[in-house]
């Protein structure tokens, strides 16, 4: 059907309505534009006005059986397809299903649409049960403009990758027709192609609900080669806004990643001074030497001494790459600060400096001794965990509104001299009576009104921050026991709060959709960052300080430049809500972990997915990057702390980084007794500290 039959088609239907004068000036119009050869053509596929025009004309009154009986055909043909090409296949279904099950609900056919959901939710509730979970709430056509979840739908495009050959076997098949295609490695010789479908199918009029969802709802990104080579890529599925150019446009903004100019990382390089493992491997070169020196001839003396030289060499050789993993960080270009960051007092600094010189050099071959704090008898009651940077301090945040922190040094001295366990909650201390009479552990801090849901400490262990469900962030000195200020601005519940890596500064995330700045000397905030479409769950500094990351429940990461407020990148392929972040600690990478257990690690730089880590089969509540950055630790509501192998991974990308297949490997995976593990935390020495509460008792 050319464009000259579409123009017979719309004359002959003025003519049968008896719109003649409108037939005459359209036919008048015709000729006009004949003689003047002023033609424009008319572009269907990419003119969503028109779309919706042909699709709503097509719709007749069987129109709810159509989408059930449509659907089933194109289900069926998709489960019947070869191998090769079911894989992206099965991504095309998803949306077409939620989007049938919603235009049933705006047209006011609740029930036929409570059977298509009911027949065909199986297939989605693997990858999608949370997404299906909340339209099960859609009732009514109201429902999915109240709804937040299917608002957004509503008024999104889906974002699927598929390879150039499945691109046009799935519209032919739509109009079950064939055609012979020349071979092209350009994605507009195939849309050219499905235009000419589309006029074919409106022509026959069959499958005019799955195309018609499909030319409006899903934006295909044609990729070249065969579908096995993109069928790992974590963005192949993505929801995308009305306003994607907008989002690509951001992504395009200048990042500046790398470390402050004036880190004590930056000054310990300077001086050159080197840590006790490249002493002992300057040790262990010597001793090398010595013993090729004093090596005796006899045969079996000579055997032991070759044995003993290979396992010198062994340990030589993971000295070296611990320590070529380490350079990552120190290759890293420097930057300065945007904010005025405080002066740290000198003896802090040497205490610091001393922590980089006895430094443990980890990698895939070095993994951390981990310290794992339990908390018992919370009673289900706590809802947060947090660690000081020397592991001295723990910090949980209760639903009775409450903040109790626990001093490693004074509990274990008590439980050695009283014979209890160092885990043990019924430890005395010394200086605080309970309600009871009873000594407690603890340090209790009272203030908020409601349940606290995250606490930080600075980075010198001397003030603690807690944000609460009353809206409300307080401040508290972990020397003189005292609530210092409260801050307020946010509207709802404040679900995250984490102190600047220098100090001074915090950042907070909200359910209000935004994430704040603040500084410890203003009661108002410095900076907001809005641009979310849901809950901002957490948020995290990154290492230079001149930028924030938030995750949200709308399924994104998004960067924000702190002197600015300006969102700089925004970070799109998860699939249920962020609950947790990390920065690399060269400042080039971040983690993010969400609902479903999935981890992905982003290039800050190109805003795009480096890996995706699968592995976690709950909730990803925290991560850490090692000190230099070569190792990931996660923790997640599956009870289990997992090791993944970054600096490996990143290698491998960047040589074969066409393949887009997944290579993060994960190293151990450390199982608990039975505790969901709630904060992860490494020391300036490496020693990974963790906490959780024990779920129940064995």
């Amino acid at each position: 059907m050319d464009e000259l039959q579409v123009v017979e088609f719309v004359a002959t239907y003025l003519k049968k309505k008896g719109f003649s004068e409108a037939e005459n000036a359209l036919q008048a119009e015709i000729q006009r534009n004949k003689s003047s050869n002023n033609t424009n053509p008319i572009d269907i596929l990419n003119d969503p006005e028109l779309s919706k025009f042909f699709r709503t004309f097509s719709e007749s009154e069987d129109g709810p059986a159509r989408y059930q009986d449509e659907y089933s055909k194109l289900r069926s043909w998709t489960y019947s397809s070869l191998d090769l090409y079911k894989h992206e296949l099965l991504h095309v279904l998803y949306p077409v299903f939620i989007h049938c099950f919603m235009d049933l609900v705006a047209k006011g056919h609740i029930q036929e649409a409570r059977t298509f959901f009911n027949n065909f939710r199986e297939d989605h509730e693997m990858m999608h049960l949370r997404d299906l979970q909340k339209l099960e709430g859609v009732l009514s056509p109201s429902h999915l403009e109240e709804m937040e979840f299917a608002h957004s739908l509503r008024h999104s495009k889906v974002n699927i990758k598929i390879c150039q050959v499945l691109y046009l076997f799935l519209f032919t098949s739509l109009h079950q027709n064939t055609y012979i295609v020349k071979k092209s490695n350009h994605c507009q010789s195939f849309y050219q192609y499905s235009y000419e479908l589309l006029l074919q199918y409106l022509h026959k009029t069959q499958s005019t609900k799955m195309l018609g969802i499909i030319n409006e709802r899903i934006n295909f990104q044609v990729s070249p080669g065969q579908p096995s080579s993109i069928s790992d890529d974590a963005e192949i599925v993505t929801l995308i806004g009305s306003n994607q150019d907008a989002a690509n446009q951001i992504n395009q903004k200048e990042v500046h990643w790398g470390l402050l100019e004036d880190s004590l990382e930056n000054r310990l390089e300077k001086t050159g001074l080197i840590s006790d493992s490249e002493k002992a491997e300057g040790e262990n070169k010597e001793a090398e030497i010595d013993e090729n020196k004093k090596r005796p001839v006899e045969g079996g003396k000579q055997g032991a001494s070759i044995k003993k030289l290979k396992k010198d060499k062994a340990i030589n050789a993971t000295a070296k790459t611990s320590r070529l993993e380490a350079n990552t960080v120190s290759t890293a270009p420097r930057v300065k600060p945007d904010l005025a960051l405080p002066v740290m007092p000198t003896e802090v600094e040497q205490s610091i400096l001393e922590d980089l010189r006895n430094r443990v050099h980890l990698s895939s071959a070095a993994l951390p001794s981990v310290s794992f704090y339990t908390f018992i008898n919370t009673h289900n009651g706590l809802n947060c965990a947090s660690i000081s940077q020397d592991g001295s301090l723990v910090a949980g945040g209760f639903s009775d509104s409450s903040l109790k922190v626990w001093d490693m040094a004074k509990l274990g001295q008590q439980a050695v001299s009283s014979g209890l366990q160092g885990e043990n909650d019924t430890t005395p201390r010394e200086d605080i009576i309970g309600p009871n009479g009873r000594k407690r552990s603890y340090t209790l801090y009272q203030g908020h009104s409601g349940p606290v849901y995250s606490a930080s400490f600075s980075p010198l262990g001397d003030f603690i921050l807690s944000s609460s469900a009353d809206t409300t962030i307080r401040l508290w000195s972990t020397k003189l026991n005292a609530n210092l200020v409260c801050y307020k601005g946010h509207n709802y519940p404040v679900w995250d709060v984490q102190f600047n890596p220098q100090g001074h500064y915090f950042a907070s995330s909200s359910h209000d959709r935004t994430a704040r700045i603040w500084s410890m000397d203003r009661i108002q905030p410095l900076r907001i960052m809005a641009g979310h479409l849901s809950d901002v769950d957490c948020v995290r500094w990154h290492i230079n300080c001149n930028y924030i990351a938030t995750g949200s429940s709308d399924k994104t990461v998004r960067l924000w430049d702190v002197s600015s407020g300006e969102c700089v990148r925004i970070f799109i392929g998860h699939r249920s809500m962020i609950l947790s972040l990390a920065m690399s600690p060269d400042g080039r990478y971040m983690a993010s972990g969400d609902e479903d257990g999935t981890i992905m690690m982003w290039d800050l730089a190109s805003g795009r997915c480096v890996t995706p880590l699968m592995g976690h089969t709950s909730c990803v509540w925290t991560l850490a990057y090692s000190c230099e950055g070569s190792l990931l630790a996660s923790g997640s509501a599956d009870c289990t702390v997992k090791l993944w192998d970054v600096t490996t991974s990143t290698k491998v990308l960047k040589t074969e980084e066409k393949s887009g297949t997944n290579r993060l490997r994960s190293l151990k995976t450390l199982p608990t007794k039975s505790t969901p593990v709630y904060s992860l935390q490494f020391s300036r020495r490496n020693l990974l500290f963790a906490a959780g509460a024990l779920s129940k008792t064995s």
